[in-house]
């Protein structure tokens, strides 16, 4: 009878530890010309695969591109931005120099995770040959 009440309480702190809401969303976007606002005609192509905890907020990513038409020079987060709209840089992903597929962390304001929640923010990957971007993809939840 002990271990069973033990285990039970043990059960109910592990629960209670995390709140309800918490989850965790991975993501897996495709990047490419097309979705570059104006379109850019190119053979690069890329994919983030993104990872978020909606409860410490922490943002974590790992890019990979190849074909572009030159190497990266940027690469960044922007929003709030529709897909048919840009928007200014939210968080750095990559500088130039730096080789695919980038990585790293941020953890977002709650302002910013608002944002990034309802689907308005975007992967874009900038060249000397498209100083705007060459290839993107709206961050959204699938």
């Amino acid at each position: 009878m002990t271990r069973r009440w033990l285990s039970l309480a043990i059960i109910l702190m592990a629960s209670a530890a995390v709140p309800a809401s918490a989850e965790v969303l991975n993501m897996s976007i495709a990047l490419s010309g097309a979705n570059e606002v104006p379109a850019v005609q190119t053979p690069g192509t890329g994919t983030a695969a993104i990872i978020y905890n909606t409860d410490s907020r922490e943002l974590r990513w790992e890019v990979q591109v190849q074909g572009l038409s030159a190497p990266a020079t940027a690469a960044h987060f922007h929003g709030p931005a529709a897909a048919t709209e840009n928007a200014p840089v939210v968080v750095p992903i990559a500088k130039a120099g730096d080789q695919s597929p980038f990585k790293g962390s941020a953890t977002l304001t709650p302002e910013q995770a608002a944002v990034f929640m309802a689907g308005r923010w975007y992967v874009n990957v900038h060249t000397s040959t498209h100083p705007p971007g060459e290839i993107r993809g709206q961050v959204v939840k699938k």
